[in-house]
């Protein structure tokens, strides 16, 4: 069968790549095209359009980049016609995804969504169209299943990709040591072009404090480059692409909001998370965003695990203060540490791409 996926982002690329792995493995018959990253490339994956050229966020940055956002939509939708798929998949990227799980309910062509959008948060909305065009829902939060169960969606908790990706990772035999003799500050500053721009600037300047008795380093991108060569000063060092070796060895870690905050948690590095948009965005977003916390540790706990330095409160005195508090043996460290834990047991077992690439087989043949 003919499987096209479609990712938006460097964590939708990872989840993408284990879900093709499996559906190669199940279906021998798989030919897979998507838009994504080298992951999915490396997978055995057709890339048609790579993620690096897809990510915009803030409602600003989107309206900028409109006409672009439009032409992409009109060639992905030409891709699909050209492919003729015997299913779409959506990792995640709302926005984009939702348009073109409208138009494939139209053609006809099934659409299963993996990584669902984050509607319980903001846009709630958009579970009526989740409900018309889509025709299963995966989840890996386990409080998303509820939620979508209340408004009559099709959806089933496969557990979390990352337990696989970080089980997987650990299988494998570690040989760089990126310490030199030091314990590690990991600056894990995003991966989009926008979140890094605001967000490295004050990571490097709160790390200076911590030159002298950590190894201060960036978890960077190979496919962006250029955006860090500015703050490679005398105190940092950065690798690319290989965040999960990062962490691996990190003792904790400034973190910019995203599927990364769970990672560090999984690697029980403890975390500063980190959040600024353009003023109008935060203000249109604190506006709409229903939710209680920003970060996925947060959120998944149902309570404060990490600290959250957001917009104004995100400044240099409490970047300091909070990560001052992780550095040293306490009985917040050990409490933060049980916590990880109970966030581990919550997410399930390992195993979610291979139940998700048999349970699309399944819909298909039967």
């Amino acid at each position: 069968m003919k499987y096209f996926i479609i990712a938006g982002e460097v964590s939708g690329d990872l989840h993408g790549s284990n879900l093709a792995n499996e559906i190669f493995k199940a279906d021998k018959t798989a030919e897979i095209q998507a838009w994504g990253g080298d992951r999915m490339k490396n997978s055995g994956v057709q890339i048609k359009k790579h993620i690096k050229d897809l990510a915009f966020m803030g409602f600003i940055e989107v309206l900028m980049n409109l006409k672009t956002i439009m032409r992409n939509i009109k060639q992905c939708k030409q891709e699909i016609e050209d492919f003729k798929p015997d299913a779409i998949i959506l990792i995640d990227y709302p926005g984009f995804n939702m348009r073109i799980a409208a138009w494939a309910k139209e053609k006809g062509i099934p659409v299963y969504y993996y990584i669902s959008p984050q509607i319980w948060a903001w846009k709630r909305n958009r579970v009526k169209k989740i409900r018309r065009d889509v025709k299963k829902v995966f989840v890996i939060l386990p409080f998303e299943k509820d939620f979508y169960q209340k408004y009559g969606v099709d959806a089933e908790f496969v557990g979390h990709p990352l337990l696989d990706a970080i089980a997987n990772f650990k299988t494998e035999t570690e040989s760089e040591d990126f310490s030199d003799g030091k314990p590690i500050l990991a600056l894990l500053p995003g991966s989009r072009k926008q979140e890094l721009k605001k967000m490295l600037p004050l990571m490097v300047e709160a790390s200076k404090k911590y030159a002298d008795t950590h190894k201060i380093i960036i978890g960077g991108l190979s496919t962006v480059k250029d955006l860090y060569q500015d703050f490679l000063q005398d105190h940092i060092s950065i690798v690319y692409d290989k965040s999960y070796r990062l962490l691996n060895q990190a003792n904790a870690a400034y973190v910019t909001s995203g599927t990364a905050t769970l990672e560090t948690a999984l690697f029980s590095v403890p975390e500063v998370v980190c959040y600024k948009a353009s003023p109008i965005s935060y203000q249109i977003a604190k506006r709409l965003i229903k939710v209680k916390y920003i970060s996925l540790v947060n959120l998944i706990a149902d309570a404060p695990v990490v600290k959250e330095l957001i917009q104004h409160d995100l400044n240099i005195k409490n970047m300091h203060q909070e990560m001052d508090l992780l550095l040293r043996e306490s009985p917040e460290h050990d409490k933060l540490m049980k916590n990880y834990g109970m966030i581990h047991e919550k997410l399930g077992g390992e195993g979610a791409s291979e139940r998700v690439a048999t349970k699309i087989i399944e819909d298909l043949t039967n």
